[in-house]
């Protein structure tokens, strides 16, 4: 599928539509028809005239309808800064929080000309796998609305795979991308951690946060983050590494690219029809050329524990800041501390506090023999991956999800819930780039396949996953 994306910022470019009027398709859609946002609610906020305004704007200038995303309307997750509308990570203590400034993601898709049509629903402070975890309810799949769009950013997802919106950006820190783009049929990518900024994203875990695109096909998504990419003085989490051009190997195909499948990626528990669709993409692939070889992640058992180990003690000290004091709806107490208390009480949701909970456990444990073994099979997790590209391993290709998307409302288990990232934590802890893109479909309800690369290597990712959509068209 070609891209959409700069088809679009070209003809806005040529005078042949203009960004007023393609963003004002955007709200005609929003606001009828079957698939309208009181039925799916994929965002919390959105302004009419100060997005029409916006897209004005582009039309009246030069610099702007010359951009790589003149004219596009583009949703942002609602824990990313934006200066024009609030900032609410779906959380009730923080429902009057406006940012003063844009994160970098947001100036830099301005610059090129993107519109932003809105923020978007996900689970309270980036903590859930399902969107049903948010102050502002939750996110109906657009796929089949009684079930889930995924999570955190099960709205970005449920937006551009609704046609509310070309593209979004969606926040991850161990599957919150891949997984709802999974869930919702559209692609999703993570890149490598420090390669684009957080300047301006709420944070979650520092160590594991990245934003990434949401997109309709994969050159969109590429489009989408060379525009975000790129070191940024604000975040020294950033690496100065050069942006290279993430579209330019998208015609070259998989001949000769050596795929590894790992074992442990095929849980006993998966779906039958999602192995059957990982079984189909394999061909596809290996008939293009591509070397598939089975491999072994040794340590992809100790991934999903390392993960909320070091998420919930990273999270504890992120989340200290919203007290009713410095940041976050207050609610009176007669001593400070009852202050915060009530606040916090309050405001923060179940998910939340269960998640603030674990951490605080974590860190008051005396014997430190947890959060060291956490931070070692992190270690081992990653070395795994480092072992396979130095056996001449290009690229691994897995299922994103063991399932597909699950019905609204099945009170899953929190362990349950946890285990929808087991197949995405891995590449999140090793820092490395992953994507899911559609590989079938199972009842109406999408199947993702996710592919993932050395660390810098989103080029040599982008190029399988286009030769892959390509054959599954």
């Amino acid at each position: 599928m070609s891209g959409r994306i700069a088809r679009l910022a070209a003809r806005v470019a040529s005078g042949e539509i203009t960004a007023e009027k393609r963003i004002r398709a955007s709200f005609d859609r929003l606001q009828t028809g079957e698939s309208g946002p009181d039925r799916i609610n994929a965002f919390i906020s959105f302004d009419y005239d100060g997005t029409i305004a916006q897209a004005m704007q582009v039309d009246e200038s030069a610099v702007l309808r010359a951009g790589a995303l003149a004219g596009v309307p583009i949703a942002i997750k609602d824990n990313i800064c934006t200066i024009d509308a609030p900032t609410t990570c779906a959380a009730r203590i923080m429902s009057n929080y406006r940012s003063p400034y844009d994160a970098t993601v947001v100036r830099r898709l301005r610059a090129a000309g993107a519109v932003m049509v809105g923020k978007t629903n996900l689970d309270e402070f980036a903590m859930g796998s399902s969107t049903e975890y948010s102050a502002f309810g939750p996110t109906r799949n657009p796929r089949n609305l009684e079930h889930v769009p995924g999570g955190s950013s099960g709205g970005s997802a449920a937006a551009v795979a609704a046609g509310f919106a070309e593209a979004a950006l969606g926040t991850e820190t161990s599957g919150s991308v891949r997984q709802p783009a999974a869930f919702c049929g559209v692609v999703g990518v993570r890149p490598t951690y420090g390669r684009v900024s957080r300047y301006g994203v709420i944070a979650f875990a520092s160590s594991l946060d990245q934003v990434g695109p949401i997109a309709q096909n994969v050159e969109d998504a590429a489009l989408l983050l060379q525009v975000i990419a790129g070191a940024d003085p604000f975040d020294a989490t950033t690496v100065d590494v050069s942006v290279p051009d993430f579209r330019a190997l998208l015609g070259d195909g998989v001949h000769g690219l050596v795929i590894g499948v790992p074992r442990e990626y095929q849980p006993r528990g998966i779906d039958p029809a999602v192995a059957r669709a990982c079984t189909e993409a394999i061909g596809l692939l290996r008939e293009r050329g591509a070397i598939i070889r089975e491999m072994s992640l040794p340590h992809t058992a100790l991934a999903l524990p390392a993960y909320h180990a070091i998420a919930s003690i990273e999270l504890c000290s992120n989340l200290g800041r919203f007290d009713g004091v410095r940041f976050g709806a207050r609610v009176e107490g007669s001593t400070p501390a009852q202050l915060m208390a009530l606040s916090r009480g309050r405001g923060f949701g179940a998910e939340t506090k269960r998640r603030i909970l674990m951490g605080t456990h974590i860190l008051q444990e005396t014997d430190p023999a947890l959060r060291i073994g956490a931070r070692r099979a992190r270690a081992m997790v990653t070395k795994d991956f480092d072992d396979a590209w130095g056996q001449g391993i290009d690229l691994l290709f897995t299922a994103t999800t063991h399932a597909p998307a699950f019905r609204l409302g099945a009170e899953l288990e929190p362990y349950e819930m946890y285990m929808s990232d087991m197949l995405t934590v891995g590449a999140a802890l090793a820092g490395i780039p992953a994507m899911s893109i559609p590989i079938g479909a199972t009842h109406g309800l999408p199947i993702g396949g996710q592919l993932m690369a050395p660390r810098w290597q989103e080029p040599l990712m982008f190029r399988a996953a286009a030769a892959l959509e390509s054959a599954l068209l």
